[in-house]
């Protein structure tokens, strides 16, 4: 975790094309057995939202976000909902969910590297707080962004945004 950090605070010289679509459904194909024997729904409509990046990099993103959606999820009826999409030159990843309450003024911290939320409100001591750090990071390095918003009555709306 702390080499792909590193790699990725630098700008991605060696682009290629790369569907967030296609990234987003790797990584939900990879964290879907975890979210079925959690009972978390895994949802969304992935559009193609092509953009100039490094594959590895990007599915990395994805697979940290839909990763924290299931495991910070309610223990009944929990959802995760996926979404890509192009607008306005600008290509998005949404990664929402349902989960405990997360105050507005934990958010900032969440992508301070080794820093979690308290583990009685996540219910979780899975992983050490890099994982969204290594988002910020990657999606810095892409030319773009990643903000964390919380959902009402709950969980949060993880958004990525990258130039096309």
């Amino acid at each position: 975790g702390l080499l792909l950090l590193a790699r990725s605070d630098n700008e991605i010289i060696d682009r290629k094309p790369v569907d967030l679509a296609e990234v987003a459904s790797r990584a939900i194909d990879q964290a879907r057995t975890e979210a079925e024997a959690k009972g978390v729904e895994i949802r969304g409509e992935r559009a193609a939202a092509v953009v100039q990046g490094n594959g590895v990099l990007l599915e990395r993103i994805a697979l940290n976000l839909v990763q924290n959606a299931v495991r910070y999820n309610t223990p009944e009826d929990g959802w995760v909902e996926v979404v890509t999409a192009l607008k306005d030159g600008q290509a998005t990843l949404i990664v929402t969910n349902t989960g405990p309450v997360v105050p507005a003024y934990e958010i900032d911290n969440i992508f301070e590297p080794f820093r979690r939320l308290r583990t009685e409100r996540t219910g979780s001591d899975k992983g050490v707080g890099l994982g969204l750090s290594i988002a910020r990071s990657v999606a810095r390095a892409h030319g773009g962004r990643i903000i964390a918003e919380p959902r009402e009555g709950g969980g949060l709306v993880m958004r990525v945004t990258l130039p096309v």
